[in-house]
């Protein structure tokens, strides 16, 4: 179900007074995601690699077991998405530590962009730029 309420917009200043927790959510959401991948894919080579049927069964249980950790774990990183979310920040890249925060720039909504391992919100991008789009903050162009 979409929202239909506008988003909020954030002053780079705004956003900078959510930077502490974000980082924090971040910094989680950064290392569980790395953990997932890794056993998601080890799973996926433990099932490929599975020949005969009495091979398959004698594993089946912990494989069954280490999927369902791994479905609850992925949950967490949802939970961690929407705690992200109710803060007014959107995670755009789980691996990097990507986070967007909506502002204005003149006339035009853009996003203010932050990555896991900055210090600042320092740059920002047009809505359909991306991070290959980032430009640095230029102060006063910003409005406060």
């Amino acid at each position: 179900m979409n929202s239909t309420a506008p988003r909020q917009l954030f002053t780079v200043q705004e956003a900078s007074q959510r930077l502490p927790l974000v980082r924090s959510i971040v910094k989680d959401i950064v290392e569980l995601y790395e953990d997932v991948i890794d056993r998601r894919e080890r799973l996926d080579r433990l099932k490929e690699g599975r020949g005969n049927k009495e091979e398959a069964n004698l594993y089946s249980e912990e494989l069954e077991q280490s999927e369902e950790a791994l479905e609850k774990d992925l949950q967490k990183l949802e939970e961690y998405r929407l705690e992200l979310e109710a803060i007014g920040a959107e995670l755009k890249d789980p691996q990097q530590g990507l986070v967007d925060f909506r502002s204005q720039l003149e006339d035009r909504e853009i996003y203010l962009c932050w990555k896991l391992g900055e210090e600042d919100i320092a740059h920002w991008h047009e809505l359909d730029a991306g991070f290959e789009g980032r430009q640095e903050l230029v102060p006063q162009t910003h409005q406060e």
